[in-house]
């Protein structure tokens, strides 16, 4: 368990660079991925957020910074795609991430399978292992740390039917997070400025991820050209 507090020690206070392409991006590649995480890593990130087994692992070759890992996978039945099933959870424990990201919004996940029940069989299978709530409600970060998860993140508000049109980064329920979660807060999700990077750590949270700002030319580009079209 000591640990896991070196691990939370490292990221508190710092920025997280989440380094992810999916199979449909001009990125999509282990390697690329890897090089992204090592020039976070040299620019002064504290920590690295990936997608998939082997992105992680590559990454793991490349830089010596905590890895917030998951697993992406779409389902018919589900609208849950973070690490949503046990077989996802075990191939992201076997890639040696240090905390393990899941969805864990009030949605069923595949199969019709509740998150109590599903993070129950987690729990029970990796005691010590660090978990992190991904969620887009103050209820359910609340309800995340109430079922045994380790850290609670902000990475789906705005994403789901319930905080569609919400705007983010939402302060307001990083402030009201960081007060009454009782464990450490993940500030994640719309954060495209050094100014909102700073004001969402002096929300009191933990540690912040910031992705697309960084690591998605493609993305990034779109934003410059948007801004001389109008």
């Amino acid at each position: 368990m000591n640990q896991n507090k070196d691990i939370l020690d490292q990221i508190r206070g710092g920025l997280v660079v989440s380094c992810q392409a999916l199979s449909t991006e001009p990125l999509y590649s282990s390697y690329i991925m890897s090089r992204m995480a090592y020039a976070a890593q040299l620019g002064g990130a504290v920590g690295i957020r990936a997608n998939t087994p082997e992105d992680i692992i590559e990454i793991k070759k490349t830089v010596n910074l905590p890895v917030i890992g998951l697993y992406k996978q779409v389902f018919e039945d589900s609208d849950v795609y973070i690490t949503p099933t046990m077989e996802a959870v075990r191939d992201i424990v076997a890639a040696n991430a240090e905390i393990i990201a899941i969805d864990a919004t009030d949605r069923l996940r595949p199969h019709g399978i509740s998150l109590d029940v599903f993070f129950k069989e987690v729990r029970e299978m990796y005691p010590n292992q660090l978990f992190m709530a991904d969620c887009a409600t103050y209820e359910e970060a609340i309800h995340a740390r109430e079922i045994g998860f380790d850290l609670v993140g902000t990475t789906l508000c705005g994403y789901t039917e319930q905080t569609k049109g919400v705007a983010i980064p939402n302060f307001d329920l990083l402030q009201r997070l960081a007060k009454n979660s009782k464990i450490p807060v993940i500030a994640e999700g719309g954060i495209w400025s050094p100014e909102q990077l700073k004001q969402a750590l002096e929300c009191g949270v933990h540690a912040a991820v910031v992705g697309t700002a960084i690591t998605r030319p493609m993305d990034i580009t779109k934003r410059y050209v948007q801004a001389i079209q109008k």
